[in-house]
């Protein structure tokens, strides 16, 4: 299956790039959920384990889709602004590998906010079953493999999140199933995206 690609490059110097990244990726939610599409992904070229990188690129199998995201005002403004630079809408070259970037929504359970909203559900649940609700304080050390933090804020519900995403290596090409953010996940969404870090120093 042919799929085709375009990359935002983030150009300030002094810039929150988890903040512009996750900017960039809630312009996309809004876009496919208004027109109900499905398999748009999301690419970070530029990702190294100190840092999520200055290029978010979207993958898609239908070219007219990701010119339609290119033209969404938010990022020809910011384009227009000298903020961001877009490239062309462009196939994906047949010599990249796979990658997989995961949401991984356990890494959240790790941190004390999560921690106490998760409580907050737990108790509300146990209530309205009548039962008494007296969690049990249990410490489990975990360790994960480098992620990176989005800030996302959802137009549809008004609720903001963070998403927790790692890298993976994919070799072939799994699927193309993404959630509405453009990631995969570790059950649900198997899309792999191709490794376009090769093209970032091109822009």
């Amino acid at each position: 299956m042919k799929r085709y690609y375009f990359m935002i490059h983030f150009l300030p110097k002094e810039a929150n790039l988890a903040l512009l990244t996750g900017r960039c990726i809630s312009i996309m939610h809004g876009f496919i959920l208004k027109r109900d599409i499905q398999g748009v992904g999301v690419t970070l070229p530029a990702w190294s384990d100190l840092s999520i990188g200055n290029v978010i690129a979207f993958v898609h199998s239908d070219k007219k889709v990701l010119q339609m995201l290119k033209e969404q005002s938010y990022f020809e403004d910011m384009q227009n602004c000298g903020f961001f630079e877009l490239t062309s809408v462009t196939a994906v070259p047949d010599n990249c590998e796979e990658v997989y970037f995961k949401r991984n929504q356990a890494i959240a359970k790790i941190f004390t906010g999560e921690s106490r909203r998760r409580l907050k559900r737990l108790e509300k649940r146990a209530l309205s079953r009548g039962e008494t609700f007296n969690p049990q304080k249990c410490v489990v050390s975990r360790e994960f493999d480098v992620f990176h933090r989005i800030a996302i804020s959802s137009n549809s519900n008004q609720n903001d999140y963070i998403l927790h995403i790692q890298k993976q290596k994919g070799g072939t090409k799994v699927g193309s199933t993404f959630s509405n953010y453009g990631f995969s996940s570790n059950e649900k969404f198997d899309g792999s995206v191709p490794d376009l870090s090769h093209l970032v120093m091109k822009l």
